[in-house]
């Protein structure tokens, strides 16, 4: 496999409705907005979809969540100690085989990079990765709609009435979200990052909310709505990543837009710069 010869933008619409994209857990778990009243899903948030869909297309992932995992770790720590080489590094404190055996091991090292810092272990050791991502944020303000639910069911035997459990469901009834990102050639140099992996990264991010339904997100209620994938012809790439991301402009054509179909989407060409528009799935 050929390690990325050529510098890579992307940009990525995701539609909302209906849903909780992205809960605050330090503000009642609200969908996320920032101080405009914009709606925000952080880029933890997105990098942990492409995991989860990543694995799902079978490649081995360091970082599983424990709802996802498929294999008999239950901490970063066991799943690092469980690769014999990097037992070895490890013991003869040697960090860049330790870095260069955690990336072959698992895309998500080499993609987004980690830092391996676990107690008693003899040395500690940062990796950083070609691939970085924007929080997305909506286009317009969102309208946060809540709702109160009791439950109709007492969780324990002796408890007062289950209709007097309450609690607070939230959703964006629409939204129009974008985030950006790009892969950098020289970072996928050090961690071994390959064409062949930036094509998965294409796949995972058409098909993000694949196998991703929960009582926030309800099947369907997110969608991958256009995925903008530039390929430069050189390393450095012909333009920055800011102007690749600028050429790029989304608007809504109505005060309070409610479907995809308010929205107007313009797209400057650059000179020699291709890129492909492909549908979410």
């Amino acid at each position: 496999m050929t390690t990325l010869d050529h510098k890579i933008d992307f940009a990525v619409l995701v539609s909302v409705n209906n849903a909780n994209p992205n809960g605050d857990p330090l503000n009642g778990n609200r969908p996320r907005q920032n101080f405009d009243g914009h709606g925000e899903i952080s880029d933890v948030a997105i990098k942990r979809k492409i995991r989860n869909r990543l694995l799902d297309m079978g490649e081995n992932i360091f970082v599983q969540s424990n709802d996802k995992k498929i294999d008999q770790f239950n901490s970063l720590r066991e799943r690092a100690d469980s690769n014999e080489e990097m037992k070895k590094a490890e013991k003869e404190k040697d960090n860049e085989l330790y870095a260069e055996t955690a990336c072959e091991e698992w895309i998500d090292v080499r993609s987004f990079g980690q830092v391996f810092a676990f107690k008693g272990h003899k040395l500690s050791v940062g990796v950083r990765g070609p691939v970085s991502i924007h929080p997305a944020i909506s286009i317009d303000p969102i309208e946060i709609n809540s709702l109160q639910i009791t439950k109709s069911v007492n969780s324990e035997k002796g408890k007062g009435r289950a209709s007097d459990t309450m609690g607070m469901k939230h959703r964006v009834d629409f939204g129009l979200y974008l985030f950006k990102g790009s892969i950098n050639t020289q970072l996928a140099e050090k961690t071994g990052f390959t064409n062949e992996d930036a094509e998965k990264i294409k796949q995972a991010l058409i098909t993000l909310f694949e196998n991703d339904a929960s009582a926030a997100r309800p099947d369907g209620s997110m969608e991958v709505y256009k995925v903008f994938w530039w390929e430069h012809n050189s390393k450095l790439g012909q333009y920055s990543s800011a102007k690749v991301h600028r050429s790029l402009n989304v608007e809504s054509k109505v005060g309070t837009p409610t479907q995809l179909d308010d929205y107007e989407i313009n797209l400057d060409e650059l000179d020699n710069l291709k890129v492909e528009v492909i549908d979410g799935q």
